[in-house]
């Protein structure tokens, strides 16, 4: 199976708004200290792009597979998977470190915080969970699983896949289907803007790329 891997910057996002291409965000962590994602299950199609933004104090996204909720995903499987790397915000922070996803496919996605014991707390999520398919792979079971997970490891620039840039904007704070790029420890774009909520809607060219970076994973 073939992956394709973008380095998407701040300002590549907003020039997706020529795509017709959907943006979900979910926010990683929150000001008051709660350990989830906001959504924590959502529904995106191929094409669609998933952009996490990062509350304080210290998260990662990172890419496992449902039977060992709190390992990175490579580590049992032959999946490469996304990390989005450690995305440290202090309380007071101007800025929001944003990670963004392209979706591939429709495969259901297994994620969770790799910082302490962050999933072992319920900070899990899935993007395009599909009970229909299988009743007993759902988010909830999924947390249940988490829960009783003995280590809590992040992922490697190995088991990540390919580098990609770090931008910032100056006015600002894988499982099979889905890539990214970040910087040099994992797979995503990570970046650097303003908070943004809900689902946007883009129109228009790809084109003012700040990054892009191309990989093919088999």
């Amino acid at each position: 199976m073939q992956f394709t891997t973008f380095a998407l910057s701040a300002m590549s996002l907003s020039s997706a708004l020529a795509a017709s291409v959907t943006v979900h965000v979910v926010q990683v962590g929150a000001a008051n200290g709660t350990l989830a994602y906001f959504p924590n299950n959502i529904k995106a199609a191929v094409g669609d792009m998933v952009q996490f933004q990062f509350a304080p104090v210290n998260h990662t996204v990172t890419q496992s597979t449902f039977d060992a909720p709190c390992q990175p995903i490579a580590m049992n499987s032959n999946v490469t998977g996304i990390y989005s790397g450690f995305m440290p915000v202090s309380a007071s922070a101007t800025t929001t470190p944003t990670y963004t996803v392209l979706i591939n496919s429709t495969t259901p996605m297994w994620l969770y915080c790799s910082q302490g014991k962050h999933c072992q707390n319920g900070m899990t999520m899935v993007i395009n969970e599909n009970t229909a398919a299988n009743a007993s792979r759902s988010l909830s079971a999924f947390q249940s699983l988490a829960a009783k997970a003995t280590v809590n490891l992040p992922g490697t620039a190995t088991s990540a896949g390919t580098s990609g840039s770090t931008t910032t904007n100056s006015t600002s704070s894988s499982n099979s289907g889905e890539s990214g790029t970040s910087t040099s420890t994992s797979s995503g774009t990570k970046s650097t803007s303003s908070s943004a909520a809900g689902s946007l809607k883009a129109a228009g060219g790809m084109s003012g790329l700040l990054a892009v970076g191309v990989a093919l994973l088999l």
